[in-house]
């Protein structure tokens, strides 16, 4: 990554962005919403080695000056599905991307209370985003 952000720099004009958007190193909560009420029954078990390798990425970048930090934000981010075999269909992306452990016992849970929460219940997976502005640094004179 530590490459990749070298060649941002390389190609931005001087105090050009770079939008830095990922999802945040946190667990994020797996719920049924019905009729606006979010109950929450459990926590997925992700692994975050890729986003602290991330992280490690751009603060290198801006110790190594290249990058200012312009802001920081963290918001929620929640992802709503319908269906059982849609949230198994997104569940396997997950996986595959971020090498993340089997959550069979995930899918057989969301299946009982989505079923005992009848319907209009939705699936909600919900957990926060990072976003980073760094401003590319122009070169002293």
């Amino acid at each position: 990554m530590v490459h990749a952000l070298h060649q941002c720099h390389r190609v931005l004009r001087p105090e050009g962005a770079l939008i830095d958007l990922r999802p945040a190193a946190v667990h994020r909560v797996v719920g049924i919403e019905k009729a606006g009420r979010f109950r929450r029954f459990a926590v997925m078990r992700e692994r975050f080695t890729d986003e602290h390798a991330a992280d490690r990425a751009v603060a290198r970048v801006v110790r190594e000056g290249l990058f200012t930090v312009a802001t920081r934000r963290r918001f929620p981010c929640d992802r709503t599905m319908d269906t059982v075999r849609e949230f198994e269909e997104w569940l396997e992306i997950a996986i595959r991307l971020s090498k993340w452990p089997r959550h069979e016992w995930l899918v057989r849970r969301v299946a009982g209370r989505l079923e005992a929460r009848g319907a209009g219940a939705k699936i909600v997976v919900r957990g926060p985003m990072d976003l980073a502005v760094l401003r590319k640094r122009s070169p002293r004179r």
